[in-house]
């Protein structure tokens, strides 16, 4: 039988890795008292630290500075592919014009 694979909120994996951060806890310290694994804390606290240095992740973000960041980068994407369609849409529709006059 599979073990499931928890699945952990961004707050608490902020919260987790502050201990460390933070709070002087020892990796092993704040594994033991969350009960969540050494790797998975690891991952988290290097990801705050990288986050806190101003350097976007990869993956969702921890912190509401990061995760407004990530937000913004999302919708200015999205606008650029409308734009993009939006811009063939008119040259095609131009071309179809020049095609009438002629």
């Amino acid at each position: 039988m599979a073990k499931q694979r928890r699945t952990f909120s961004t707050e608490f994996k902020r919260d987790a890795a502050g201990l460390v951060l933070d709070q002087g806890y020892s990796i092993a310290q704040a594994v033991k008292s969350l009960g969540v694994g050494e790797s998975a804390l690891r991952r988290w606290v290097e990801q705050l630290e990288q986050e806190r240095g101003g350097v976007t992740p990869k993956a969702k973000a921890l912190t509401p500075e990061q995760q407004r960041i990530q937000e913004l980068e999302a919708r200015v994407n999205r606008l650029e592919r409308e734009k993009a369609i939006l811009k063939k849409a008119t040259a095609l529709l131009m071309s179809d014009e020049l095609e009438r006059t002629r």
